[in-house]
């Protein structure tokens, strides 16, 4: 009987440590990266007016918004409008030490490029006049809608491709871009399927390395950094991807994976790749490009999404003891770098890694969405980590429930499911009751997930089956010849 052997994979790992980097900016609201943990303040909160006479043009920088309106203000201006350094809107507020200074005159934040094109009239000598008005947003942001039905379809979606996508038979037949070692190596065997196992020592020195490197990313960020980044997400979504088409192509024409060629250094690989490969590696570099468009978010999303699927692939918990040990590890990582650092470092450090603050770039390890009815703009996004760490207990119920041959209702995928979406509708609610400062999606995901998943095993008498689950059947599959 053929069987599978658990390999350390370093390239899922530092897949692995990339995602997770971004895992605490989930469902970052573009309008908290300047109000963390600022009071209200009543110098802050004029009504906006119709402005008759000149008005004080602003770039922004390091000094506070106060400061510039009140320099324009006693200039004379009648309103300032600050010129953002990217497209996005961010909420003006006042820091703790400026709540007594009186500011009469209306500030208004303006995104980077009608900045430019306002400056570039007025280098001309053109006269310009500005109304300003103060939009109603929106109670239900339809795109956090949107993004929270990707994350859960992402994640049912990679629970369910082994079985019902890349079923057995395609899964040992098609031979990707990967080195054998003899001239008829195009069929792959059971034993060289490559599985990541997940230890729960592992699983714990994982999260403190991921922890230094976010220190790293937070003191050391510049421009180079994150195209470094960049250049790493486009390889693994190109892989994702190429993987992700492969399988789907494969499965919906069988005799696509019976047509091999040779190929130096990688030996016998399936001509379906050789075509594949240079589609998904041109749609990378195009995203990469650019990835300042306003319509880039969507090569990101799909280059995101199949990396996510071929990470839940690659990577596997064995039991809940493991997934205890992961998950509460990712707890405390999350809570702790985006609601108790700004206590030491002064600021969220999970938030400020995750903008990119200083280098003009943001870490694409998440999936955004842009808000196409909020008259404010911005995205709503969701980091990778929120969705893997949870996905792979998830993925796990699973492959539990069909090896015990359990149905919808009785087993635990479907239950797990519900949760996560439980988890993240709380997520999404707490951003909206704490007017958009970032939430670490952990908090929420995690009760909501691995606590289920314990209450239900010890409610049916299951817990110690789960907890101890791969064990034995492990032992029995290394002994068998």
């Amino acid at each position: 009987m053929a069987t599978h052997h658990a390999r350390r994979l370093p390239a899922a790992a530092a897949v692995l440590l990339l995602v997770l980097l971004a895992g605490g900016a989930a469902a970052d609201d573009a309008s908290s990266d300047d109000d963390a943990g600022v009071p209200p303040s009543p110098g802050c909160s004029n009504k906006f007016q119709l402005l008759t006479n000149y008005i004080a043009i602003a770039q922004r920088g390091e000094c506070a918004f106060t400061a510039k309106a009140k320099i324009a203000q006693t200039g004379g201006a009648v309103g300032l409008l600050v010129i953002n350094d990217n497209e996005e809107l961010y909420k003006m507020v006042c820091s703790d030490n400026d709540t007594s200074i009186n500011v009469t005159i209306p500030v208004v934040m303006i995104p980077q490029s009608a900045g430019k094109k306002m400056k570039g009239l007025l280098d001309q000598g053109s006269r310009l006049e500005v109304q300003l008005y103060s939009p109603n947003r929106p109670v239900v942001d339809l795109s956090a809608c949107f993004l929270w039905i990707m994350a859960i379809g992402t994640i049912v979606c990679a629970s369910l491709w082994t079985e019902f996508v890349a079923c057995e038979q395609v899964d040992e037949r098609y031979n990707q871009l990967t080195r054998k070692d003899g001239p008829n190596s195009g069929t792959i065997n059971r034993e060289d399927k490559e599985i990541f196992e997940i230890s729960a020592k592992g699983a714990i020195v994982f999260i403190l390395v991921a922890s230094v490197f976010l220190l790293l990313l937070f003191y050391f960020m510049s421009s180079w950094f994150v195209w470094l980044l960049i250049v790493l997400f486009c390889i693994g979504g190109i892989e994702g991807m190429h993987v992700c088409l492969v399988t789907l192509l494969t499965r919906i024409c069988k005799d696509c994976g019976q047509k091999t060629v040779q190929l130096p250094f990688f030996g016998e690989v399936l001509t379906l790749s050789v075509v594949i490969v240079p589609f998904c590696t041109i749609f990378a570099i195009l995203w990469a490009v650019y990835r300042h468009a306003s319509f880039a978010w969507i090569g990101q999303d799909i280059l995101g999404i199949c990396l996510m699927i071929t990470v839940l692939q690659m990577a596997r918990l064995p039991n809940i003891r493991v997934a205890s040990a992961l998950l509460s590890a990712a707890f405390v990582y999350d809570v702790f770098w985006v609601f108790i650092s700004p206590l030491i470092f002064h600021e969220s450090v999970m938030i400020a890694v995750a903008r990119g603050d200083n280098t003009g770039e943001a870490i694409p390890m998440l999936l955004r969405i842009p808000r196409f009815f909020d008259p404010w703009g911005g995205y709503d996004m969701i980091g990778f980590g929120d969705i893997i760490f949870p996905g792979l207990l998830v993925a796990f119920s699973y492959r539990f429930d069909r090896a015990s041959k359990r149905g919808l209702f009785n087993g635990y995928f479907l239950w797990l499911t519900v949760g996560y979406a439980v988890g993240l509708f709380l997520t999404y609610l707490a951003l909206f009751l704490m007017d958009g400062h970032g939430q670490p999606a952990l908090l929420y995901l995690v009760p909501c997930t691995l606590g289920l998943i314990v209450i239900l095993g010890w409610l049916r008498g299951e817990l110690h089956d789960l907890w101890n689950y791969g064990r034995s059947q492990t032992e029995n599959l290394v002994d068998e010849p």
